[in-house]
């Protein structure tokens, strides 16, 4: 038995587009991230970026459960004295929902620097219409 191991010439990205529609936001974001990362596929390296292109659309239409609209909060400061700012996550979605699935999926990658090559193959978009039908036509859908 021989084990074989993946190089990076032999890598072949195919392209998901991921209906985000009436779905659960952290269940969603685990499956994105799990594209992303190429986990789906049967030769996976921890250490090559051997994941596909995702499109997700949508994002406007994401559910979530339980009270997290109102008690979800997104922390960011800007290093100067006074520059903390909260958001919940209403929001947030009411001012950029991609933001939001981004953030899930990022949190969910691992942290080295395979994590933003990787979020730059996910592509979010508000409703269902994106610029990749050509891509999508001649890879595999999902």
């Amino acid at each position: 038995m021989k084990t074989t191991v993946l190089k990076s010439n032999q890598v072949k990205r195919s392209w998901h587009k991921i209906d985000l529609k009436d779905q659960i936001l952290g269940r969603v974001a685990t499956q994105l991230a799990f594209h992303l990362m190429g986990k789906n596929k049967p030769l996976t390296s921890p250490n090559l970026d051997n994941g596909d292109f995702v499109i997700a659309i949508n994002a406007d239409n994401i559910k979530v459960t339980g009270k997290k609209l109102e008690q979800k909060l997104y922390q960011r400061h800007s290093g100067f004295p006074g520059g903390f700012k909260e958001f919940t996550l209403k929001e947030m979605m009411s001012r950029d929902s991609r933001k939001v699935i981004e953030h899930a999926v990022k949190g969910m990658l691992p942290k080295n620097k395979l994590r933003r090559p990787r979020m730059r193959r996910l592509k979010v978009y508000i409703d269902s219409k994106h610029p990749y039908e050509d891509q999508l036509k001649t890879k595999k859908v999902k």
